[in-house]
């Protein structure tokens, strides 16, 4: 999206009218609780919740309900019984009746089951955000609601609420997105944000989980080492040893919001699997860090050897190839067969396809590329010396770069998570 696109919806934004059963006065903020699509989990709000902070918004009140969305480990109802909880108890730590509940996608069918089921339920929460999901012959629950619409079907509508449409952007950039933000804050808030953009701070406090993916499909015996790494992307200074076990949370830790970090999580009879960020810049509590089972999932499908590197990109605004970039040791792997537009690719796997030393970008590797929003891609990264990734979001000039140790695949996996927002 360009600077000027941008500017465009922030100022359409700005001079929306808000029905005035929908404004709040002013007072103590409410939680707000952000639920999930399909192979979702709270990384899609982590940018909105850094946004409500930089506005003054206690992150304390920012959470995610998360659960399989393949409901092989829980029912509907296990999920509506979890969220009531949930609310019963930030309705308790923070002192308000009401919670205010955003949901994206499969979210979207979860929580309008949930505001319908029974009105109690509906008394709890005082607004409902729907982007680009489910639409509705009223409001749920008769709850006020806001509905966003990204790119697609530009008859979709939740009847009664305040529909919104984002027809330039993306399934889940409709999510994460700027424009996006200032909706919801408005529409939450009753009043425009301050700002979009995430103030940086100096020291930062992070926090979250290590899973198994789906989300709450348990988590990994062992324990997450956390490194502090030099510009080069290497390891400069050890920080934390955790042992994982429970719900799979970590944290607290104490960081500087401008330098890279590494979690690394660490199991027997399992590789090694890295995670890289960009800079927090301030507090993050909803980081996550998502493997899977030893010989189970796509990474029971990396084939792994000890000459090259397996690495998984993600970004929480889809990759289009022809718009964005999206270089690994220079090459540019993003094109129209693995990563079109109408794909919605958000995570990449890239490794060496039958162990040959060579990269063959003419098709997607098919068993990846038949799960939803993800990709495969026969890229030969020697196992040797450091390997460098380079991403160019469209509508800007800008290139974001993560270098990394080319680690081993026959011990090592590496996930390398790219900011959704300039």
């Amino acid at each position: 999206m360009t600077r000027r696109t941008a500017a465009l919806g922030l100022a359409a934004a700005l001079v929306l009218t808000l029905d005035p059963g929908t404004a709040r006065a002013e007072g103590t903020p409410r939680p707000v609780i952000f639920v999930h699509g399909s192979a979702g989990s709270a990384q899609q709000f982590q940018t909105q919740a850094k946004r409500f902070a930089s506005n003054g918004y206690p992150a304390a009140l920012v959470e995610a309900h998360e659960y399989d969305s393949t409901f092989t480990l829980n029912t509907m109802e296990q999920v509506w019984a979890g969220l009531d909880a949930r609310i019963a108890r930030l309705s308790r730590e923070s002192g308000t009746r009401r919670v205010d509940l955003v949901a994206h996608s499969l979210g979207t069918f979860v929580v309008q089951g949930y505001l319908t089921s029974s009105p109690d339920r509906a008394t709890r929460v005082a607004h409902y955000v729907n982007l680009d999901g489910r639409t509705a012959a009223a409001p749920p629950g008769g709850v006020p609601t806001l509905a966003i619409w990204g790119e697609g079907d530009p008859t979709r509508t939740v009847t009664g609420a305040t529909n919104v449409s984002l027809s330039d952007q993306s399934h889940t950039q409709s999510v994460t997105s700027a424009e996006s933000f200032v909706h919801v804050y408005r529409f939450l808030t009753g009043r425009p944000p301050r700002t979009t953009r995430i103030r940086a701070e100096h020291r930062v406090s992070l926090s979250g989980r290590a899973v198994l993916f789906p989300v709450n499909a348990g988590v990994p015996d062992g324990s997450l080492e956390v490194y502090e790494l030099n510009l080069l992307g290497l390891r400069q200074r050890h920080v934390a040893t955790v042992p994982l076990s429970g719900d799979g949370s970590w944290g607290p830790l104490r960081a500087h919001g401008e330098r890279r970090y590494e979690f690394a999580v660490v199991r027997d009879g399992a590789p090694t699997h890295h995670f890289y960020f960009q800079p927090f810049h301030r507090s993050d509590r909803l980081v996550r860090l998502l493997t899977s089972a030893p010989g189970q999932g796509l990474g029971a499908l990396v084939e792994a050897g000890d000459r090259h590197a397996a690495i998984v990109v993600n970004r929480n605004k889809e990759w289009w190839a022809g718009a964005d970039r999206l270089w690994v040791n220079g090459r540019d792997i993003l094109n129209p067969a693995n990563s079109p537009r109408v794909k919605r690719v958000i995570g990449i796997f890239a490794f060496d396809r039958g162990s040959d030393r060579t990269t063959d970008l003419t098709a997607p590797i098919p068993a990846f590329y038949a799960q939803t929003f993800i990709t495969g891609m026969d890229v030969f990264i020697p196992a040797r010396g450091l390997t460098m990734v380079g991403a160019r979001q469209r509508g800007t000039d800008r290139v974001d770069v993560l270098t990394i140790p080319a680690w081993p695949s026959s011990g090592h996996r590496s996930t390398l998570n790219f900011d959704d927002s300039d």
